[in-house]
């Protein structure tokens, strides 16, 4: 297990960005493959991007392809989102999850932070 607090969340303007973090303790962070998901209200959590552990290879949702940048720092056990021209259907908790395989599926997340609610306005 590996604990997560997110951070970075917050009202912002279409168009406009945010980056969000996400700090790890507890387990070696370098040895997970780490994602971000949301959920809407009214919605199932959905998957937004993910980071794995062996090559760092990032994979994103269709819907933030281009916008959204998933990164880490092992050094500093910490995950990013830098989210870029915002849209209010970004609007979302967003979580930070880790998993000990390279996955997209929520099912296969073990640990997950608290959440992190991000406001677009239109």
């Amino acid at each position: 297990q590996v604990q997560l607090v997110e951070s970075g969340g917050g009202l912002v303007q279409a168009g406009g960005s945010l980056r969000l973090s996400c700090a790890a303790s507890g387990h070696t962070f370098s040895s997970f493959t780490m994602g971000w998901f949301r959920q809407a209200p009214g919605k199932e959590r959905a998957f937004v991007a993910v980071i794995t552990w062996s090559t760092e290879s990032t994979y994103y949702a269709d819907s933030v392809k281009g916008r959204f940048t998933i990164s880490r720092d092992n050094a500093k056990n910490t995950l990013y989102l830098q989210m870029n021209s915002l849209k209010p259907q970004d609007t979302a908790v967003y979580y930070c999850a880790a998993a000990l395989s390279n996955s997209i599926d929520p099912e296969d997340f073990g640990s997950w932070g608290q959440g992190t609610q991000v406001t677009v306005s239109s």
